[in-house]
């Protein structure tokens, strides 16, 4: 069996940026999000280097990919569909902006290849791999916390994430949605996303969308029975959105058909260190004054 990680670089820059302190190199240079992200990183390596050597014991997979997947430009396709995506965000600090470079030889110090498309979001690149992946008989995990990645979860396609070492559950995803992962868009759609200034139905949340969604069935069949809907002010609120609420479904739908790279040579995972990819491992910590990368524990990841 073979295994591909995808990684999601931005949710984990933003997370480290945000829940670290300032931290700065040697040289004065903001570092707290590149350090965080290679503690994830270290710690994503020990945990795929477990499975490995599960192989043949506990039925751990035969061989790894791995690629680390980013956003390339701040527009894409959604905005030529809604002009208003995402501009409701707060401009991305100077001091984060800075680091993702450094998060880039993060990346090549570890071995570990980077992927991204203009005209598409990072999580368009990460669905069609696991997509690709899917066509080649392997199994995707996608290494991530962010919700939009729920709508992808299948057999064969899971969220791991790796800070607090936990796959994300159809439980939990029918606890955060109230459906199950193939109908996670049709909710998002009708209820909206404010932090991506997406907006299906004004007054309309996850708990109201996901009962609708539940008692017809899908968005479609909903769209097409508006008048059935037994509650009188959310038949109303409904038939006045059709058309944001059907472009809201275009904007929360990941794209899976993205013309991605597929090189497994290029991708595979190094499950022991040689002393090379110490060496090099090691120099990216010295050059940023980080200290807790320990060579005798990592030679097998």
């Amino acid at each position: 069996m073979t295994v591909l990680y995808l990684i999601d670089v931005s949710g984990f820059v933003f997370r480290a940026f945000y829940a670290l302190p300032a931290l700065t190199s040697p040289e004065g240079v903001p570092v707290g999000a590149v350090f965080g992200f290679c503690n994830m990183l270290m710690k994503l390596r020990r945990e795929i280097t477990r499975a490995v050597k599960g192989t043949g014991n506990d039925g751990g997979p035969a061989s790894v990919l791995w690629v680390a997947v980013v956003d390339v430009a701040r527009k894409t396709f959604r905005n030529d569909i809604f002009p208003a995506y995402k501009s409701n965000r707060k401009q991305v600090p100077e001091e984060l902006v800075a680091q993702f470079p450094v998060v880039h030889d993060a990346c090549a110090a570890f071995g570990c290849p980077v992927k991204g498309m203009s005209n598409f979001e990072a999580d368009d690149v990460i669905a069609s791999y696991a997509k690709k992946a899917e066509t080649r008989g392997f199994d995707s995990i996608i290494v991530s916390s962010d919700k939009d990645f729920m709508q992808l979860c299948r057999p064969g396609v899971s969220i791991f994430d790796p800070i607090k070492s936990v796959f994300i559950s159809s439980e939990h995803i029918h606890e955060k949605f109230g459906v199950p992962a193939d109908k996670v868009t049709d909710v998002q759609a009708l209820a909206g996303d404010p932090t991506d200034g997406v907006f299906g139905a004004p007054g309309v949340g996850i708990k109201t969308a996901a009962g609708l969604i539940k008692q017809f069935g899908s968005l479609d069949v909903l769209l097409h029975n508006v008048f059935a809907i037994p509650s009188k002010r959310q038949r109303d609120i409904i038939a006045r959105n059709v058309d944001n609420i059907r472009i809201a479904k275009q904007l929360v739908t990941l794209r899976d058909d993205v013309d991605v790279e597929f090189d497994e040579e290029e991708l595979t995972f190094s499950a022991k260190l040689n002393s090379v990819e110490i060496n090099r491992i090691s120099a990216f910590y010295n050059k940023w004054g980080f200290s807790r990368f320990h060579v005798g524990a990592n030679k097998s990841g």
